[in-house]
């Protein structure tokens, strides 16, 4: 077991514990993996699209069947009750958690979840020495999340459209930042990314 792990089951049977933990240990622990990425994504020319090698279906299955038993750990661990769905989207393994009393793992804006993601990213590779673009969701939030910024990628769009204007969004992680950019696309628009993370934000461009 690892500290990291060792750390998530000392802190006893409070969800509030484990919240707190599991963003103390992100805040240690993914500092490389942050850097990694933002390398990555830069060398394609911040296309946001974060291209992994290739990965095998029964791969995918694998790192979900992993990171299904590390979250359902972090759960008994944190006293919560929840229904665990693995799923592959494309090229990434999906695991989602639902039950009633999971807000709080989710947090403000979504960082606890961030967080929570991470670590079970940090699992997997553990077990499979290989990269993971693995997504947590819990709740349901980076499903009503995906909704939310497709919407408001199109909405702004039609604005720029109408104004001529450049329009500027608040700042969003890589995830957040590729859905409105997909979504500026589909309206026929072009967008861009500016700034360094966590700060990092679209820019939805005018024609010409």
């Amino acid at each position: 077991m690892s500290q990291g792990e060792n750390t998530l089951a000392d802190s006893g049977q409070q969800s509030g514990e484990l919240v707190g933990t599991a963003g103390d240990e992100f805040a240690r622990s993914s500092s490389v993996d942050e850097e990694e990425a933002a390398s990555a994504q830069e060398s394609v020319g911040d296309a946001e699209a974060d291209q992994a090698d290739a990965v095998s279906l029964a791969d995918l299955e694998q790192e979900g069947e992993i990171a299904a038993d590390y979250v359902e750990g972090l759960l008994d661990v944190a006293d919560l009750d929840g229904d665990i769905d693995m799923d592959v989207e494309g090229d990434r393994a999906v695991v989602s958690v639902v039950g009633a009393t999971l807000d709080e793992l989710v947090g403000a804006s979504g960082e606890v979840l961030d967080a929570l993601q991470e670590l079970t990213r940090l699992a997997v590779h553990r077990q499979t020495g290989a990269r993971t673009r693995l997504m947590l969701d819990i709740g349901g939030y980076r499903a009503q999340r995906r909704v939310d910024l497709s919407e408001l990628g199109a909405s702004v769009a039609e604005e720029v459209k109408r104004t001529g204007e450049a329009k500027a969004l608040a700042a969003m992680n890589a995830f957040e930042r590729k859905i409105v950019h997909d979504a500026v696309a589909a309206a026929g628009l072009r967008s861009e990314s500016e700034g360094i993370d966590p700060n990092r934000r679209v820019v939805v461009l005018p024609v010409g």
